[in-house]
């Protein structure tokens, strides 16, 4: 990455920072992959009880991969051979976790996380239930108001998504959001997180990188 979009990314994620303490949530820059397990280590004892929402960004950054360890109790919607049944319990049971693993849709200048959800799984947990929640996140996910991250969603997040999942939605085809209603949609649960009343429970950890959609 070019040596000024990494400067122009480092203030916009400490803008960011500061807009996210004032709402009661914490936020963290990390410099690369070794030091975000090392925050998370710090953030998440040892034998806790984790979970995670739907997350490529989790993936990518190698968080999955932690979670697996034996560090932690993970309850693993990822594992070989798991049934709907069983993956629709570690839902249910994410809401009892120590610690749950995510990223956002978007995440404003205002410090507000903007999610959108198929299911409400990955977003309800994140509102209420888990006594913290990790959101990981790439400097790409962060904009400059509400307005910009549904723009985000449209045009980016969720016609991306819904290709992945191989789902038969016009934006799995056109590239962008119709506002369809076929039965695949993949955009039903709309949050937008903006303050918490919980200190140290939500705790937003950036690296300046592209990762995710």
């Amino acid at each position: 990455m070019d040596s000024n979009v990494i400067w122009s990314n480092e203030k916009k994620i400490e803008r960011t920072i500061e807009a996210l303490k004032k709402n009661n949530m914490n936020g963290y820059y990390v410099k690369d992959r070794y030091n975000l397990i090392e925050l998370i280590k710090d953030i998440v004892d040892e034998g806790s009880i984790v979970s995670c929402g739907g997350s490529m960004t989790l993936f990518e950054t190698g968080v999955i991969d932690h979670l697996r360890s034996g560090r932690y109790d993970f309850l693993d919607r990822y594992k070989d051979g798991i049934t709907r049944e069983e993956i629709t319990n570690i839902f249910r049971q994410a809401f009892l976790s120590d610690a749950y693993f995510v990223s956002s849709n978007a995440v404003t200048e205002n410090g507000e996380l903007y999610n959108v959800d198929g299911t409400g799984n990955r977003v309800a947990a994140m509102l209420y239930g888990p006594d913290k929640v990790i959101v990981i996140c790439g400097s790409n996910k962060i904009v400059k108001d509400v307005d910009e991250a549904i723009k985000r969603n449209r045009e980016k997040s969720a016609p991306i998504n819904a290709k992945r999942l191989d789902r038969k939605t016009p934006c799995a085809k056109v590239g962008y959001c119709m506002d369809c209603s076929s039965p695949e949609r993949i955009c039903n649960e709309y949050t937008l997180i903006r303050r918490q009343n919980v200190s140290d429970r939500i705790h937003v950890i950036f690296l300046n990188e592209n990762i995710g959609y």
